[in-house]
């Protein structure tokens, strides 16, 4: 695996962590992580197509080695995140970047593709999310966001993030060892815990409008591709077809070992994400 470098960016009164992977001067890929996870996921991935590309992989505000909110009902909103996603590419100086997304990732970039920053996104790949959450998806997801485990040692925690996350698709032992690594931060007793605010479930009490944003979806014209997890509770059949048909008309992927969502870490997803990229850019 390529090693990567770190920044830290400072962006609306926050300090930003980015995990940057390849050289400056190539091609920009901007890749944002799900709900509760970090930059960190996209490991393998990032690392794989930095042979071509220069790519960012930014923690969010409360998440990985970001700063946390200070006015969570406010900060911890789509809104929000597309702001500091537009700073940050004002940071490094980029003016074209291919996104790809992952859950609440792909809900920022199809924020961002909709906006005035559009002609900023080169192309736009969505990782089993669609304009619409499912209700039974928001309080699955609100059961555990909100109170994170804790874990006496690193072992505990690693058969723990293969339960619950074993969605994300087969995987290596390295993978998860890799995983727990990137997941954790160590609380003030010494115990281990998810490495996030626990308020990021703010964002699962927003308005209507941020849970639902088919009228956003339908100014999108940037290329766009969707992949999704066969077994997603969150990318539904129904919404899969409703994007498809609307908005910018994307093609998709359906990995069939997947739920929510497909980690894109093995070498054959990893080879489908560079040929998509190929035919989008």
């Amino acid at each position: 695996m390529n090693s990567p470098s770190f920044s830290l960016v400072p962006v609306m009164d926050h300090e930003i962590h980015v995990t940057e992977w390849g050289a400056k001067s190539a091609p920009v890929i901007v890749m944002m992580h799900g709900l509760a996870r970090t930059g960190r996921d996209f490991d393998e991935i990032a690392s794989a197509l930095s042979d071509d590309y220069f790519v960012l992989c930014p923690d969010m505000i409360g998440r990985g080695r970001s700063s946390w909110a200070s006015a969570p009902d406010g900060e911890y909103t789509l809104e929000y995140y597309a702001g500091i996603a537009t700073d940050l590419l004002d940071h490094y100086g980029i003016e074209s970047a291919a996104w790809l997304g992952t859950s609440m990732g792909g809900q920022i970039g199809m924020r961002l593709a909709s906006s005035s920053q559009g002609d900023r996104l080169r192309c736009l790949l969505i990782n089993d999310v669609g304009p619409e959450v499912p209700q039974s998806a928001v309080e699955r997801i609100m059961s555990y966001v909100g109170n994170p485990p804790h874990f006496d040692s690193y072992r505990q925690a690693e058969f723990w993030l293969r339960s619950a996350y074993a969605p994300f698709g087969p995987a290596s032992d390295t993978f998860w060892q890799r995983m727990t690594r990137t997941s954790l931060r160590r609380r003030s007793d010494g115990r281990l815990t998810l490495h996030y605010d626990p308020a990021i479930v703010q964002q699962l009490n927003a308005k209507a409008e941020e849970l639902a944003t088919w009228d956003q979806w339908a100014r999108i014209t940037t290329p766009t591709h969707v992949i999704g997890g066969a077994n997603s509770d969150l990318l539904t059949p129904d919404i899969l077809g409703q994007m498809i048909a609307t908005g910018p008309k994307p093609d998709h992927t359906l990995i069939e070992d997947c739920g929510h969502a497909p980690s894109l870490s093995r070498p054959e997803d990893i080879l489908q994400v560079r040929q998509i990229l190929g035919d989008l850019v």
